[in-house]
């Protein structure tokens, strides 16, 4: 018998597993994929750290899991600064005052000001009701126009009317020359990549990992095992979808490894108009500034073009649908869970919620802190 056993390999067990085994504990970790990481995992190929599931960029203003994450990796200054490609029109993101300028000429925080308000009042939107009417109350009609509406119902398959405000909340927007899309304290790549950092947290002596296991497909098995499990998987799944399937949006991948040293001069540009099918492309190599770890410039690089689709079983779950009617059904869901004593459910999709990394593992912090009192 061991202490606990940690379903999935990704950052929220991972964390668990180290907490865990820090304070004496014995603590196994299974993973049905053939690698540890979850959707944070890179490879290598041709020396550039390839962000398999995604891009990832570690940003937060939490010191405790800056801290944390610290004693794992050393960090890069990697600052995110996106790129817009409309129909061949580049435009900064985050919005800020040069997307402002592109668009309309404007020089000062002030006409810019005044030109998203012109459009707001001529839209006649007063308290933003859909996704639509957000967007064009945040940074008016033409920006949503041609930077927003066609990524956005690419992104999520529905037209953006159909979808809830606050997913364009959290937008930013400055009237500001600020190019860096996130507002937090500490930002930057791992030095080697994320694998090598979860690598760092499963190296202990209390912590056994066993990869290529299906914990649902024999999970008397493994219940019998240890006293206590902590489960990452699809919170749905565990209960055989009893109540019914949550809904997710899922992301397919086609990589291209190119004999040229520069194919788009930027880590992430998005495709914003609504014909071209992928909604962004990432540039792997510039996460780390075109360089191996030695410093050396790369004379290849690896591009990703992402391709946003609905989810269905068997695909990748990525992004929760989180409107009224998957809500709902996950609240039911939690209440099973509630009950199961011996079971701890967390991440993404244990908790059926978008996490950001750093959030991921403030969350892991807690719950095994609770775990360990």
């Amino acid at each position: 018998m061991i202490d606990y056993l940690i379903v999935g390999a990704g950052l929220f067990g991972a964390v668990c597993a180290r907490q865990f085994a820090d304070t004496g504990r014995s603590v196994l970790v299974i993973d049905k994929r053939d690698h540890i990481a979850g959707n944070v995992y890179t490879e290598k190929i041709e020396g550039i750290n390839v962000h398999k599931y995604g891009a990832h960029i570690f940003h937060t203003n939490n010191e405790e899991v800056w801290d944390y994450v610290n004693r794992f990796a050393v960090f890069n200054r990697f600052t995110n600064s996106p790129v817009a490609n409309y129909k061949g029109e580049l435009y900064s993101l985050p919005f800020n005052m040069y997307t402002f300028n592109k668009m309309w000429g404007v020089v000062t925080p002030e006409e810019a000001a005044a030109k998203i308000e012109e459009q707001r009042k001529a839209a006649g939107i007063t308290e933003p009701k859909n996704l639509e009417e957000q967007a064009i109350s945040l940074v008016g009609t033409d920006i949503y126009e041609k930077l927003i509406k066609g990524y956005t119902q690419k992104q999520w398959g529905r037209e953006c009317k159909e979808l809830p405000a606050f997913i364009i909340k959290r937008l930013p927007v400055r009237l500001t020359f600020d190019n860096n899309y996130f507002n937090a304290l500490f930002q930057g790549i791992p030095v080697g990549g994320y694998t090598k950092m979860v690598e760092n947290m499963l190296d202990h002596t209390g912590i056994k990992v066993q990869l290529g296991v299906d914990y649902l497909e024999d999970r008397e098995k493994w219940n019998a095992v240890a006293d206590k499990i902590v489960y990452t998987g699809p919170i749905d799944a565990y209960f055989d979808y009893k109540l019914g399937c949550l809904e997710y949006r899922s992301v397919r991948f086609e990589n291209e490894l190119l004999d040229m040293p520069n194919f788009q001069g930027n880590a992430a540009v998005n495709y914003t108009d609504a014909e071209t099918p992928w909604t962004r492309i990432i540039e792997h190599k510039w996460f780390e500034f075109g360089k191996d770890e030695d410093g050396n410039d790369l004379p290849k690089t690896v591009i990703s073009r992402e391709y946003s689709s609905e989810w269905k079983p068997g695909d990748e779950p990525y992004y929760p649908v989180n409107d009224e009617k998957n809500s709902a059904l996950y609240r039911e869901y939690r209440k099973l869970a509630d009950k199961e004593t011996r079971v701890i459910m967390g991440g993404r999709l244990g908790e059926y919620r978008y996490y950001d990394m750093d959030q991921v593992i403030a969350a892991a912090l807690e719950r095994a802190e609770e775990e360990l009192r």
